[in-house]
C-alpha cells in the first residue's frame, strides 16, 4: 500500500507580489530561500511561540497546476485547519498584494512511500522532513480519484499512518492540538521547520530563547508498547507515582509519546521502567534526532 490520497490534508494557497515577504515575517521557515517546486516544514505560531498550525509549504509557479494562474506558495495542512489557516493569514494580509484562499476542494493531498507504486499526479516534492516518509504531491481533486476506491483508500491511510507514526514524525491535528505544544516539543526544530538564522516571525522570541538557552524540556519521542497492551492516544506514562509524559499516536507496537525529559532520566536513574495502563512502555529519541535524552 505505497499510494495514498489524504483525505485528511487540504490545501491553502497564497499567491500575489507580495506572498514571499507576507510569509517571510509570519511562520518559522525560510520562505526565502524555497526555490520553485521545493518544500518546508514550517509553522504559524501565537504571539506566545505555541503552535497553531503545522504545515508543509511549496513554492508552486504559475501554472503548475489547473487553476493556478498566479504564482505562489501552497500549504499542505490538515484538512480540519485549512479554513482557519487562511482565515488568520488574511487577518495578517492587511494590504499587503496578496490573494489567500482555501483551495482543499479544488487541490488534494497524495502521499508515496515506496518505489513500488504508481508515480503521483501534479506537483510533487520529496518530504522536507524526512527522506523515509516518502513523496508528496498537490493534484486536482478529481486526479485522486485514480489512486484508489475509497475503501482501498482508508486501507492506504492507515499503512501511511502507521509508517508515520514507525519513523516518530509527529503531526498537527493528529498528535497534538491547536495551540498545545512549542514548535521545541513537537520536534519542529530537528525536523528543519524552524530557520534560526532569518529575521523575526510571529512567536520569534520564545522560540529563540527557548532553542539558544536549551530550556526545551518535552519532547515527542519514539514509544514501543507491547502489541498487546490497551493502551490509547492521551494515556499517561507512569514511572511508579509520577507522570512522566503521554501517548499521541498510536499504530501497533509504535507509538509517538509526549515526554518531560527530566522526569524520564529520572526514572532511569532510579532503575524505574516507565508504564502505560500497567504495560511496559520503551521510550527512545528518534534516529533522526539530535536533542540529548537519558539511556541514548
Amino acid at each position: 500500500m505505497p499510494v495514498a490520497h489524504l483525505s485528511d490534508r487540504g490545501v491553502v494557497s497564497v499567491t500575489g507580489a507580495d506572498a514571499a515577504g507576507l510569509l517571510q515575517g509570519l511562520v518559522t521557515c525560510d520562505i526565502d530561500h524555497l526555490q520553485p517546486g521545493d518544500a518546508s516544514l514550517g509553522a504559524l505560531l501565537t504571539p506566545q511561540g505555541k503552535i497553531l498550525f503545522d504545515f508543509l509549504v511549496v513554492h508552486a509557479p504559475a501554472g503548475s497546476l489547473p487553476g493556478l494562474d498566479e504564482g505562489g506558495f501552497l500549504f499542505d495542512v490538515a484538512a480540519a485547519s485549512a479554513a482557519d489557516l487562511a482565515k488568520r493569514l488574511n487577518f495578517y494580509k492587511l494590504r499587503a498584494k496578496v490573494v489567500v484562499a482555501d483551495r482543499s476542494g479544488d487541490f488534494a493531498i497524495a502521499v508515496r512511500w515506496s518505489d513500488d507504486g504508481p508515480q503521483l499526479p501534479g506537483l510533487d516534492w520529496t518530504d522536507p522532513r524526512l527522506a523515509a516518509l516518502g513523496q508528496r504531491a498537490i493534484a486536482p481533486a478529481a486526479a485522486m480519484a485514480g489512486i484508489a476506491d475509497v475503501d482501498a483508500n482508508t486501507a492506504h491511510m492507515a499503512a501511511w499512518r502507521a509508517h508515520r507514526i514507525a519513523l516518530a514524525v509527529p503531526e498537527g491535528g493528529a498528535d497534538y492540538a491547536c495551540g498545545e505544544v512549542f514548535p521545541h516539543e513537537a520536534d519542529l526544530d530537528q525536523l528543519g521547520g524552524v530557520a534560526f538564522d532569518k529575521g523575526c516571525y510571529v512567536g520569534q522570541e520564545v522560540v529563540s530563547r527557548m532553542h539558544h538557552r536549551g530550556t526545551a524540556r518535552t519532547r515527542m519521542v519514539a514509544a514501543r508498547l507491547e502489541e498487546a497492551a490497551a493502551v490509547s492516544q492521551g494515556d499517561d506514562i507512569m514511572a511508579g507515582e509520577k507522570r512522566i509524559g503521554d501517548i499521541r499516536a498510536r499504530a501497533g507496537a509504535g507509538a509517538i509519546a509526549m515526554v518531560r525529559l527530566d522526569r524520564y532520566a529520572d526514572a532511569l536513574a532510579d532503575n524505574v521502567t516507565p508504564t502505560v495502563g500497567g504495560a511496559p512502555v520503551a521510550l527512545t529519541r528518534p534516529t533522526w534526532a539530535s536533542f540529548d535524552m537519558a539511556g541514548d
